[in-house]
Formats: structure tokens, sequence, C-alpha cells
């Protein structure tokens, strides 16, 4: 008897449904430099029209991880290619880097072609929020591999600078400042974590919660924040010497990734609230002040070192794009970082 594709768990033919409900939201990120369409075996972008100096091109890839768990959970899928596309463009931009074209890799354990168009959504939209194209991606149909219901999400992004405005934190001396962006919760990190304290069950998850203003379940899955716009709008007004994203790691492991050798950091955790879904974590898992630092951002997704004598115009431009920074901390001789 014969034996098909389809009888070993793979459709072709909802890939090719998939594809076609997926078009229409890549192409809302197209831009001018994009050539070709969806379905090439290749993207394409051009570079003539960036005028750059010594242009650098800078790549930068991640995924969701196992907040992924709570999207199954809740059968809600729309949102997380957010957090793909922001762990990425996130990393890239704090070199100093405009995001330009990303790349997205689904792996599926049967592809239901309407959830990949949610999943595509998310990612073009965070697409949008970044500013960069859409250009490519995989989606890999893996029966046996992956549970039933279950995927998996990483992409890819490239961005460009000048050399001359490569932002690395060579710069960076004892006494500047680091300034603090909030973040929009607890992100795309700790989430094996997170699912050890609040767990998995739908109907906990789907209860409305007092103290988040929200329910569990949409707290947990809210997108992480991008902060491409806001970062290259303020280095066009300031003299920015480092930045750092702070996923995985929290404070403690990222901040001090921009810092030259002998320099160190000290915090002011009181110098701005923490969200209560971090208190919460902290109650449950009886964390101590380091614990917790070094696993979630705290309510801060980007930090920005300048010169003491910038911080107030960093600060200004900041509030004038609407975001309320703080000053978190400064620079010190030393290494490593004092909360």
């Amino acid at each position: 008897m014969a034996v098909s594709y389809k009888d070993a768990g793979v459709d072709v033919t909802a890939g090719y449904r998939a594809v076609d409900l997926m078009k229409k939201h890549v192409r809302s990120t197209y831009d001018g430099n994009v050539l070709g369409d969806l379905g090439s075996f290749g993207g394409f972008y051009a570079l003539g029209g960036l005028d750059l100096k010594e242009p650098v091109l800078v790549a930068g890839t991640d995924g969701v991880g196992t907040k992924l768990k709570y999207a199954f959970v809740l059968d809600k899928h729309d949102t997380v290619g957010i957090d793909c596309v922001a762990m990425c463009v996130n990393d890239v931009v704090c070199q100093g880097a405009k995001p330009l074209l990303f790349l997205d890799y689904l792996a599926v354990a049967k592809l239901v072609p309407e959830r990949a168009e949610q999943l595509v959504k998310g990612v073009a939209e965070g697409c949008r929020q970044a500013g960069c194209a859409l250009i490519g991606g995989e989606t890999a149909e893996m029966p046996g591999f992956y549970q039933p219901g279950e995927y998996d999400m990483a992409g890819f992004c490239v961005g460009i600078v000048s050399k001359e405005k490569v932002i690395n934190g060579k710069s960076i001396v004892p006494g500047d400042v680091l300034i603090g962006i909030p973040s929009s919760g607890i992100h795309s990190n700790g989430y094996s974590l997170v699912r050890k304290l609040f767990g998995e069950d739908r109907k906990t998850l789907e209860t409305y919660s007092e103290e988040l203003g929200t329910t569990l379940g949409e707290a947990l899955l809210t997108p992480t924040r991008i902060y491409v716009r806001t970062v290259l709008s303020l280095i066009e007004k300031v003299p920015v010497k480092g930045l750092a994203h702070i996923t995985g790691g929290g404070f403690i492991e990222n901040i001090p990734r921009i810092f030259p050798e002998g320099i160190g950091g000290k915090i002011y955790i009181k110098a701005y609230e923490v969200p209560p879904v971090f208190r919460m974590l902290q109650k449950l898992g009886e964390m101590e002040k380091e614990q917790i630092y070094n696993t979630f951002n705290m309510g801060i997704g980007m930090v920005a070192a300048v010169a003491k004598q910038d911080a107030d115009a960093a600060l200004a431009a900041l509030r004038a794009l609407g975001e309320k920074p703080c000053v978190l901390g400064e620079t010190v001789r030393g290494e490593g970082l004092q909360l």
C-alpha cells in the first residue's frame, strides 16, 4: 500500500494555505528596499538607498522561550510573534543599529494554517513597531517531535549603523549616569521560573487579579516592549555611551556587559516603583534581592549610559517621547553591580 507524506503527518496543502494567509501580514512590513515577494528561496533587501559612512551590519537572533507555554494553555497566539521580534531587534539597536530586515522560524507538531497566520501576524506587528521588513521565514511541520498543539518560534534580525556611530560602551567612565526605561512586564525571560511559581492552570490564568489590574494570563502574555524607535530617537539627540537590553540574567548580568574593564555599576533599586507582577513573583518564590534581580528585568527593559552632563537632556528627550525614565544608577570603579 502506498504511503504519502500526509500519512506520515505532514500536510503540504496546509503549508500552501498558511502561506496564503500570511502574505497580507508580511507585505504590511515591506518598505521600498524590499525586492521580490514571499515564497522565494531567499529574501532580498537593497542597501543602495542607505546613505551611511562605512556601514556596518549588526545581526541578532533569539526566540520566545517557555513563555510560549502560556500561549498554548490560553490558546492565544497573536502576541508571541511580537516577543520574537522584540528579543532580536532590542539587542541590535543596543549597538546603535537600525533594524532593516527580519526572518522568522516556526516549528510545529501539526500545521494549523489559521494559527500560523496569528503567529505571523504578531511577527509582522513587531516588525512594524521596529520599522523593519519581514522578508521571509520558514515553517517546519515536525510530527512526533513536538507535542500536539505545541510549537517553537525563533527569529533573526539584521540592522545597520555607520562604523563611527557604533555604540559599544568603550567610552564609559566612572561617574556616568545609568538611565532606566520601563518594561511592559516580564518580557520574554525567566518563564521557566514563572511557570513553576504561577503554574499553568487555565482557570487560574483567566482569573482577574486586583493587584495586576488584569487577569494573570493577560499579564503573563503581555508582549515584550520594542525599544527601537525610542532608542534611535534618543541617540540622535544625546551622546549615548552604552545600551543594555535587560533579558535573561536581569540587571546583574546584562548591565555590566556594556562596561569596560575596571568599571562597575551602582544601582538605586528604590529609584522607581517595581511593578506588582515582580513583587508577586518575589513573594511566591521567597527570593532574595540578588536572586530576583539576576533573573527578571524588574520593570526596566532598557538601560542607557550617558555622561553626567548629558543626563538631564537624555531624560527630557525620553519624556518628550512619552517615556517615564528614571536615574537608575551610576558607574563606579570596580567590577560587577551593586544593588
